[in-house]
């Protein structure tokens, strides 16, 4: 059941008809694994914790630098040297002190990345490179949870849904292949603070459709944003059969 206090926080969250208890008791019954808490997963966070997703499961290794604070918002100036986790953590319990926190603060190997992946319901792929989403991408179809991929870099922003429970549904690597990890992160290329947000932002609200059972995933659908311009275009992205990761095996 959900407390006066719950009743009383998420209030302009339950009238929507789309939510309403029943759907903010899924949220607090749910659990999230974000992956990066950079300026993606920032917003990621913060909005999950606010919305009442009752475990989130926060993994980074690294450390806040002066320079993520453009962007990186769960951080703040005093949170520099500090590890990134632990600086999101202390911002979200400020937040919101009725959910549970779980923390890994080193990089996921094989096996305690397929633990990870399989004791939640959604994972958030807010990583800065190739290598970790495939990984991540991989755990995810092993373990049938659903999986929803940003990405933004200069002034361009990229999201998806991969939902391995659904017989149409690709998964990262039947969209980029195996991709390339010469690939630019955001502190050779540079990157626009808003557009992070922007990114990180949808990725929550995907997470929460899929969380609380509302509206359209973005399953099938590669949403993809120019900041320059302020445009949105929309890519439709088929299951392929021969995926290496997803597809049917043969023999």
């Amino acid at each position: 059941m959900l407390t006066d206090q719950e009743l009383l926080r998420y209030s302009r969250q339950i009238l929507l008809q789309h939510v309403d208890i029943d759907g903010q008791l899924r949220l607090k019954n749910s659990r999230a694994l974000i992956i990066g808490l950079g300026g993606l997963g920032a917003p990621v966070a913060l909005y999950l914790a606010a919305a009442g997703v009752g475990e989130l499961h926060v993994a980074d290794f690294d450390t806040v630098d002066l320079t993520n604070l453009q962007r990186q918002i769960i951080h703040d100036t005093d949170s520099v040297g500090q590890t990134k986790v632990d600086s999101a953590l202390r911002r979200l319990t400020a937040i919101n002190p009725d959910i549970k926190l779980i923390a890994h603060r080193c990089a996921l190997d094989a096996d305690s990345l397929a633990a990870a992946v399989e004791a939640v319901d959604v994972v958030l792929d807010c990583s800065d490179n190739f290598s970790t989403r495939e990984a991540v991408n991989a755990a995810c179809v092993a373990a049938a949870t659903p999986l929803i991929s940003g990405a933004a870099i200069r002034l361009e922003g990229q999201l998806s849904v991969f939902d391995p429970r659904r017989a149409d549904s690709p998964c990262y690597h039947c969209l980029y292949g195996h991709g390339s990890d010469t690939e630019l992160t955001c502190s050779e290329a540079g990157v626009i603070g808003p557009l992070v947000g922007l990114v990180g932002s949808l990725q929550a609200l995907e997470a929460l459709k899929l969380l609380a059972g509302f509206g359209e995933p973005l399953v099938g659908r590669l949403l993809l944003i120019d900041a320059l311009t302020t445009r949105f275009r929309e890519l439709r992205v088929k299951r392929d059969p021969g995926c290496s990761v997803c597809g049917t095996p043969h023999g």
